[in-house]
């Protein structure tokens, strides 16, 4: 049995992407997720938050934490691949419901894979 590991670096980066995006502070961040500001010091030290904050963080955002699930020897290619940047940005969009950002997500993955050069 694989051992799968929860991925906090891509965790933390695409949280930070969207906190930049969003214009706000780490404390807001911590403030409107609903997570102590020490939280947020954890997980930018590295260290794996809670299951309570992972989950109140996940639905601030709008992330699933199954993309940020790594089985051993996994790269973090999934969490700078140009497709899960833009399927985090989908799920941030407070104009977007989930099944349009998915929606948008998977025509988007059809269009880059016709367009990509192999």
């Amino acid at each position: 049995m694989s051992e799968v590991k929860f991925d906090t670096t891509g965790f933390f980066a695409a949280l930070d992407r969207l906190r930049e995006e969003r214009g706000l502070a780490w404390r807001k961040v911590a403030e409107q997720s609903g997570v102590s500001a020490s939280t947020m010091t954890r997980l930018s030290q590295g260290k794996r938050p809670d299951v309570d904050s992972l989950a109140s963080l996940c639905s601030w955002a709008k992330f699933s934490a199954d993309d940020f699930m790594r089985a051993p020897g996994e790269t973090d290619q999934r969490e700078t691949s140009p497709l899960d940047k833009a399927r985090v940005l989908f799920r941030a969009d407070p104009n977007l419901g989930s099944a349009q950002a998915e929606a948008l997500a998977k025509i988007i993955e059809s269009a880059y894979e016709g367009f990509k050069t192999r």
